[in-house]
């Protein structure tokens, strides 16, 4: 059952704004919600700048350690501050000293600054799997794929891109055709709009979002994280069996726009969004 004729024609008449922004310190870990945040070259400050890799410094996600959704990292004063189940906390900083090393994200290469034994040890524990944490130093250049960027544009450890989108409409509509409704945090957005016709984002080409432009570089492909229950870290298999049945475009699950912005500049929930 789709959204009712009056609840579209209320929606309409809202003013496309931002309904909520969110950081994930640590790549595919818990993320936060902020009422306002900075964004550098590389897109959100301390937004995806850590990560879990293997022995082999291969980067690590959802999609092999579910419970990698309950690690719940909080910015502090020059710090990360880390909780999870039966776990003491845990504090990084935001500037690990040491040597550097190499570590690979999909089929890139970066350079990045291990955290220390003790995090290695606190995260292996947890997950019981063998990892360690890094970090991506400021001076780790890390290009966004050419096919869809510019040769300056940068980005940092998330999968592809520095921002992902997705409206609140969007959502209302693939919840309208589940069993059980899914929480947004399912899809892991840094931006969420509301005011807007569902999958209207699926036209944007060029987008201004308070003070701050955006190019939208691409759809995002939908896996396997997006069945994880982020509150309880445990794999269903919805919702990408019925995205599938709508969503499917060249083999792939598409759901949430990947962004790009032009330059640094500052990010406020309620912040007018419009098409440009």
């Amino acid at each position: 059952m789709h959204l009712r004729p009056l609840s579209r024609l209320m929606r309409l008449m809202e003013t496309p704004s931002l309904a909520s922004l969110h950081v994930y310190p640590i790549k595919s870990c818990a993320g936060t919600s902020v009422d306002s945040w900075r964004a550098d070259p590389l897109g959100l400050v301390h937004d995806r700048r850590w990560m879990l890799t293997d022995e082999e410094g291969v980067f690590l996600s959802q999609r092999e350690l579910p419970r990698m959704s309950l690690i719940k990292p909080e910015i502090k004063d020059g710090h990360l501050s880390i909780t999870a189940p039966d776990m003491p906390p845990l504090e990084v900083p935001f500037e690990p000293g040491g040597s550097r090393i190499l570590a690979r994200v999909w089929g890139d290469i970066v350079e990045v600054a291990p955290t220390g034994d003790e995090a290695g040890r606190w995260f292996s524990e947890f997950l019981r799997f063998p990892c360690r944490l890094v970090h991506l130093p400021e001076d780790s250049i890390r290009r966004v794929d050419p096919d869809f960027a510019n040769p300056e544009d940068r980005v940092h450890l998330a999968d592809g891109f520095p921002f992902l989108l997705i409206s609140e409409a969007s959502l209302g509509d693939l919840n309208s055709r589940l069993d059980e409704p899914l929480p947004m945090n399912r899809f892991r957005p840094n931006l969420v709009v509301r005011g807007v016709e569902l999958f209207a984002e699926d036209g944007w080409k060029n987008i201004r979002i308070g003070d701050m432009r955006f190019r939208v570089a691409k759809p995002c492909a939908r896996c396997a994280i997006t069945t994880v229950n982020q509150t309880s870290g445990t794999k269903g298999k919805e919702p990408l069996t019925t995205l599938a049945a709508f969503r499917k475009v060249n083999g792939e699950v598409m759901f949430g726009q990947n962004l790009i912005h032009e330059s640094p500049g500052v990010l406020r929930v309620g912040g007018g969004v419009e098409v440009l």
